[in-house]
Formats: C-alpha cells, structure tokens, sequence
C-alpha cells in the first residue's frame, strides 16, 4: 500500500461548468491534506475542457489530473469509472472524494467496487483522526472520519476505513464552505492518456435534452420555508409572498412536500437540499433533525412556531411563539409599508 497521503478530488463538469459541490471538496481537501502533511490533486475528466484546470488551481489543486478524450464529452458511467479507477488504482491516493449529486451517486459505487475499498455515501462532514481496532490492540492513526447521518438522522455516524485505499466517501453538496480563488496560486497540470476497452462503450448517448431547474435553494441568500404547521395552500401562500418580497426562495420541510403542499425540488433537509443563506425564516417547521441538518449552518435563523418547546428554537437566533397564520401577515405587511 502507498505511504503517499494525498487527497484526491473527482471534479464534475459539464460543458465547461465546474459543480460547486467540486469546489468545496477542494476547500474541504485542502484542510484533510494539511492535516495528513500531503497534497490535493483534482482529477478532471471531459472533452475540450480549456481553463478549467487553472480554475482548478486557483481554488486549491496543486496538481491536476486531466483526462482529455472525445470519449469523455459527455457523461457515461462505463467510460468515466475506467478512467478513474484505472488513476486510483495505480497511485492509491489516501483519501478520495466525490460530490454525492446523481453523477457522483452512479460513479463512485463502480468506482469503489472496482478498487476493492468501501465507501461512505452521503457524509455531511470529513475528520481527520485516530482510531483503535480492540480485537486487535492496534491503533491506526490519521484516519479519515466519514460523518454522516443513519438511522433517518436520528443519529449521527463517524465511520472509518483502516485496511484499504483509498478512503472513499460522497459528500453532499452545500455542506462544506466553498474557498476564494486566488489567481497567484500555483499548481501543476498532467495530462493522461485513458485506455479504454470496447465494452466501455455499451452504451451510447444518442440525444440529450437538458432542463434547468425553477429552484435555486442553495445559491439564495434568502429562504422562507414552510412546514408541517402550514394547515392549507392559502396559508403555505403566505410562505410565498413573503419570500416574494425578500427576494428569496421558497423551502420546505419534508412535511409540507409529502402534504402536497409543495414541489420536492423545494425540500430543505437530510433527503432535500443543504442550504447556507444569510437569513433562514422557518415558518412551522418544528425542527426535526432531518430537516435541521440541511439548514443549521444559515447565517440567521428565524424560527416561528407555536411550541415554545419545538427543536427549531434551538438553532435559530430569533424565536417568534405564535401561529405563522397570524405572525406572516404581519411581517408582509411591515415589509410592503417599508418599501413604499
């Protein structure tokens, strides 16, 4: 096994457009590579990719791997999972990340199973530490810890790898803070030559149709969200012209989407999206863990409800005890005299 303790990040693009959640884990590899005393390599997979790996660079990858083939234009399981695999295997990074969008769902069990190593979806957190292996009176140092939520986010699990290379995990978009590119960064750039096989190619991608999505939760500074306490449309409209007037998106937990009260791309929480706006208004959401886990990290939340013992009130800054039916309408109103 490689001694090399470098920290390894898939980076998703498409046409040109690097993932957020890539930039993240390169902030988040930067932190677990100082930790471990290696380096961040970014490994960029595409056609034509131009400036991406100086972008690349310029928000943390001191090296970058590219893989630049027509045969990686677009994304197909079979071809992106050989060349991979094919890298990872022949330096066995310490640790390697990849983003836990439906890409990276699809890429990194292939991947995993054809690197013989196991692999934690869905981490909400990355660690750096020790662990002890008791039936064997050993301690492995400087493990990665993969943090994530089990048993419906009732609990919190820290899981590690202590036998095999590398340490695999997917990380949820939104959940690690992205880094400032900073254009004096150095790096360096390889280019790889991918040898495929014919049975890489199963597959063929005859047309391709994109939709760009109605929600924009996560690049919001502003989200009102609805809950469980929300009793009828009329009412969940209240959510809606409030976010209206704040310039804000409207969220959910995962209550009001299974009453029908909302669409799922609004869903806000362990099975929705994991949000980071500057102001967070949670309008009867009692708190949940699930639900928490997706909004905790907001820069200001405001929590109303009429339990003065609901969960929500204790991440939130501002607590409003009261019946949203009644306490919306008042907040829409001082809004629309204020910017009159």
């Amino acid at each position: 096994m490689s001694e090399q303790r470098n920290v390894w990040v898939f980076i998703e693009q498409d046409e040109g457009l690097i993932a957020e959640v890539s930039l993240e884990l390169l902030a988040k590899g930067q932190e677990l590579a100082q930790a471990l005393g290696g380096q961040v390599w970014a490994v960029l997979l595409g056609h034509e990719l131009a400036d991406q790996p100086a972008t690349l660079i310029q928000h943390g990858a001191q090296r970058v791997l590219v893989a630049d083939h027509p045969e990686l234009a677009l994304y197909r399981t079979l071809p992106y999972a050989r060349v991979l695999s094919d890298l990872a295997g022949q330096d066995r990074p310490y640790i390697l990340l990849v983003g836990a969008t439906p890409l990276g769902r699809d890429l990194a069990p292939r991947v995993a199973s054809a690197l013989k190593v196991g692999l934690t979806a869905d981490c909400t957190d990355l660690q750096i530490g020790d662990y002890t292996i008791r039936k064997e009176n050993r301690t492995v140092k400087d493990l990665l810890y993969q943090i994530r939520p089990a048993f419906g986010g009732n609990l919190i699990a820290t899981i590690v790898n202590p036998n095999t290379r590398p340490q695999m995990a997917t990380v949820r978009p939104g959940v690690m803070r992205r880094g400032e590119p900073d254009p004096m960064r150095s790096g360096e750039i390889e280019m790889v030559t991918p040898q495929f096989r014919q049975s890489d190619f199963a597959l063929q991608v005859l047309s391709r149709e994109m939709r760009q999505p109605g929600v924009h939760l996560q690049d919001s500074p502003v989200i009102v969200a609805g809950g469980g306490g929300v009793k009828s449309t009329e009412e969940f409209r209240l959510i809606e012209e409030l976010a209206h007037l704040l310039g804000g998106e409207v969220g959910a937990s995962r209550a009001a989407v299974d009453a029908g009260l909302v669409s799922r791309e609004h869903q806000v929480g362990q099975t929705g999206a994991t949000v980071r706006p500057r102001l967070y208004i949670a309008a009867g959401i009692s708190g949940a863990i699930q639900h928490r886990a997706g909004m905790d990290q907001s820069n200001k939340i405001i929590a109303i409800n009429t339990d003065p013992e609901a969960p929500i009130f204790q991440v939130a800054q501002y607590k409003i005890v009261g019946d949203l039916a009644e306490v919306l309408p008042m907040l829409i109103k001082a809004l629309r005299e204020k910017t009159k």
